[in-house]
Formats: structure tokens, C-alpha cells, sequence
């Protein structure tokens, strides 16, 4: 399940990054033949928002997001297994964190609309922070199971 989530959530950010640079590209063609297109600019920055958020969820997941490594470089075996434990704990309760107040933002925000295409609301932007946290939270989970059930052994669950 954890695969598959993934891959949807890549295939989301990518989709919105292609989104990003097609609106990019239409508006520096359209400010070169001197046409304004004011709605481009809000679709660019929207779609990047939300390949960001999806971005990060799967670099979470992959393990492949900031950290602080010379401690972890250092340990091994249930050192090491507990430092990600500890890790992953406070990944978690900042997923919740983000996915709760994610969720806050979203009915806040939601009826209000863009400025350039009014006929849409701003909610569209914000549910990718509660989509972000509950994936990210998700996937901490998932890590926790595999670093529990591996803490006896040697091998460390990355």
C-alpha cells in the first residue's frame, strides 16, 4: 500500500511540476508578444505549492529529506535503530501537527477564491497541506512498524 500511495503522490507532484513550467513557458511567451495572461502567474505559484508538498511527503518516505546524519553515521545496530525511532517519533507528531492544522487552514480558506480566475477557491490550494500530512504521517508510521519489528536484529531499517 505504502508503494502505491507513492507512487500517487509522485505521480501528483509531477503532473503539477509539468503544469509549473507549461504555465511558465505560456507566460513568458505571452509577455514577449506583449499579451497579458495575469491568470498564469497564480496557476505557476499554485502547482508549484502543490509539487512541493508532494514532493516532500515521498522524500520523507524514501528517507531522502533533511537530516542531521553525523550522530547516525556513528551508530550501529540498537543505537542506531533507536535514533531513528526517536526520529521517526517526532517526524510523526509533526505530520499530525501539519495534517491537523492542515485541515484547519482548508475550511479557513476554503470559499475564498483567486484573484485572477475567481470561479476558483483557494481550498484547491490549501487540502495539498492536510494531503501532505497525512501521507507524511503515513508513511512515519510505516517506518516506526518496520524499525519496531527489526530493533532485536542488527539491521537497521532505513
Amino acid at each position: 500500500m505504502i508503494k502505491w500511495l507513492e507512487r500517487i503522490q509522485l505521480t501528483v507532484g509531477v503532473l503539477f511540476l509539468i503544469t509549473f513550467f507549461v504555465t511558465i513557458i505560456i507566460q513568458v511567451a505571452t509577455r514577449f508578444m506583449g499579451v497579458s495572461a495575469v491568470w498564469t502567474e497564480e496557476v505557476a505559484t499554485y502547482s508549484f505549492i502543490w509539487s512541493v508538498f508532494m514532493g516532500a511527503a515521498v522524500m520523507l518516505n524514501r528517507r531522502e529529506h533533511f537530516q542531521f546524519d553525523f550522530l547516525l553515521k556513528k551508530l550501529k545496530g540498537k543505537g542506531k535503530n533507536s535514533l531513528y525511532l526517536l526520529n521517526d517519533l517526532i517526524l510523526l507528531v509533526f505530520s499530525i501537527a501539519i495534517f491537523y492544522y492542515g485541515i484547519e487552514a482548508c475550511q479557513n480558506f476554503w470559499n475564498y477564491n483567486w484573484v485572477s480566475l475567481p470561479q476558483v477557491k483557494m481550498g484547491y490550494v490549501w487540502i495539498s497541506v492536510p494531503i501532505m500530512g497525512g501521507t507524511m504521517a503515513i508513511y512515519t508510521l510505516a517506518h516506526i512498524f518496520r524499525n519496531v519489528k527489526n530493533f532485536s536484529t542488527e539491521e537497521v531499517a532505513e
